[in-house]
């Protein structure tokens, strides 16, 4: 069986879940917040990501920012290290550990195919699932690492 989206009972699972984390020294109030806060490296811009009201708005504002030269190369280990910082916290390591083998998939209908796996109408159209779920990946490699005690 699968965890299918990151919605509902699952939403401890989603970047916009809240939790403490820290990027260059400031402590952000989620994943999401962080990780749109990483795109750039002008002060501003990340000040800007860190004032946004809620998640959602922090990643509207991370569309806008002038990205760093290398972020295609550095997001996910950006990512990786956010969720390192967050899975181990005991609330989330105790409910990822509880997840067992499952797969965790990003179901999204927003056309995220990168982190996850689009349950809309997708790439030319059509309808069935398709994307790389390289959020859930990460996550189940954390979980296996907590599980081994490497983390």
């Amino acid at each position: 069986m699968a965890i299918k989206e990151f919605q509902k009972d699952y939403r401890w699972l989603s970047n916009f879940s809240d939790c403490e984390v820290v990027l260059d020294g400031l402590t952000y109030r989620s994943v999401e917040y962080a990780y749109q806060a990483a795109k750039t490296l002008i002060v501003s811009e990340r000040a800007h990501i860190i004032a946004a009201g809620y998640a959602g708005e922090a990643k509207r504002r991370g569309k806008l920012v002038t990205k760093r030269p290398d972020w295609e190369q550095v997001k996910l280990q950006v990512m990786e290290g956010l969720l390192l910082q967050k899975f181990p916290q005991k609330y989330f390591k105790d409910k990822l550990l509880a997840t067992g083998d499952q797969e965790l998939i990003e179901g999204n209908y927003y056309h995220d195919v990168f982190y996850g796996v689009c349950n809309g109408k997708c790439r030319k159209g059509l309808h069935t699932p398709f994307g790389d779920n390289h959020l859930g990946k990460l996550i189940m490699k954390i979980r296996d690492e907590l599980r081994r005690g490497v983390k």
